[in-house]
């Protein structure tokens, strides 16, 4: 009877560290490799990286106070025989596993900063292109019960209206401004480092407008950040379209409770170098300056893009 109440109150114990409970869907018509990087000072899950066939699922276990951030690597060849590798957000790790490594860019990103389980502790997430895109993600809270709680994310297909001097050669990626040029401005850097300096550029405003609760660029916090306490959530690749919920994940953000909002974002994480301003920054990553030569080669359809996403800018 004694061993019973010890191992009892261990498992009590044990079951009140654990801070949400993250479950990995994969709707694509192929299968994607999540990868996982956790940040300093918090324990690692139970995996760094694994295979999620098509329509399939796998769920992971994360204690209180954990930060980190998710993405999907897709066009992956591990055979056993060798290092392998992905063709989109590789982790460079040439394993399954990305052992401590972080997505090279382009990337969709899913960044969360659990609450420490105190009472009114509440956890911070995003979706940030900020890194580029390389597929269609969501995340959905459940069982939350405070903040905003909102699904949040891109079900729409940036591959297919990328700029032509953001695509990636294959064109199953698309780059984020500042990768495909390096300047300060487009990667709130050096002189734009402040929310003050750094705004949204033409190319930011096209994601944005795409997908209106992703981050666009570093410091696009007011309508990408999303609260929510004591939830488990549910990162979905691929949402099937349409679906219940894509008119909510396509929807802008209402910014009426903008005191509100501003009070949460008041006791988010400070922004980082790299990935959205207010998600867990890990690791930073690394940036490779662009051809310059390539922004003459504007189509069309782009150069109609970049007005309508000007004017937007202009008038907001």
């Amino acid at each position: 009877m004694a061993l019973f109440k010890l191992f009892f109150a261990l498992l009590l114990l044990c079951t009140s560290t654990y801070g949400a409970k993250f479950t990995f869907v994969n709707k694509c018509e192929y299968t994607v490799w999540p990868g996982i990087l956790t940040g300093s000072g918090t324990p690692p899950l139970e995996t760094t990286g694994f295979e999620l066939p098509q329509q399939s699922s796998r769920s992971l276990q994360a204690p209180n106070g954990w930060s980190g951030r998710f993405w999907g690597r897709t066009g992956c060849k591990f055979n056993g025989t060798g290092p392998g590798s992905c063709s989109t957000a590789d982790c460079g790790s040439g394993q399954v596993e990305c052992n401590g490594a972080g997505a090279a860019p382009p990337a969709t990103l899913a960044e969360f900063t659990l609450g420490s389980g105190s009472q009114g502790s509440q956890d911070f997430y995003d979706v940030s292109l900020v890194d580029g895109y390389n597929l269609p993600m969501i995340v959905e809270a459940s069982g939350g019960s405070s903040g905003m709680c909102a699904a949040t994310g891109c079900v729409t297909d940036l591959n297919k209206y990328c700029p032509d001097e953001l695509k990636v050669s294959n064109g199953d990626s698309c780059k984020s401004a500042c990768e495909a040029f390096g300047k300060p401005e487009y990667c709130c850097s050096g002189a734009h480092n402040t929310p003050e300096t750094c705004k949204p550029s033409a190319y930011a405003a096209i994601f944005k407008m795409a997908c209106p609760r992703a981050y666009s660029y570093a410091y696009d916090d007011l309508t990408s950040t999303f609260t929510c306490t004591g939830a488990d959530y549910t990162i979905t690749f691929c949402t099937s379209i349409p679906t219940s919920h894509t008119a909510v994940v396509n929807a802008t953000p209402s910014t009426t409770n903008g005191n509100e909002q501003q009070a949460a974002m008041s006791s988010a994480p400070s922004p980082g170098t790299s990935g959205s301003g207010s998600g867990p920054e890990p690791e930073p990553m690394m940036r490779t300056s662009g051809s310059s030569d390539s922004r003459r080669n504007h189509s069309l359809s782009t150069l109609q893009f970049l007005f309508i996403a000007s004017a937007f800018i202009f008038f907001f």
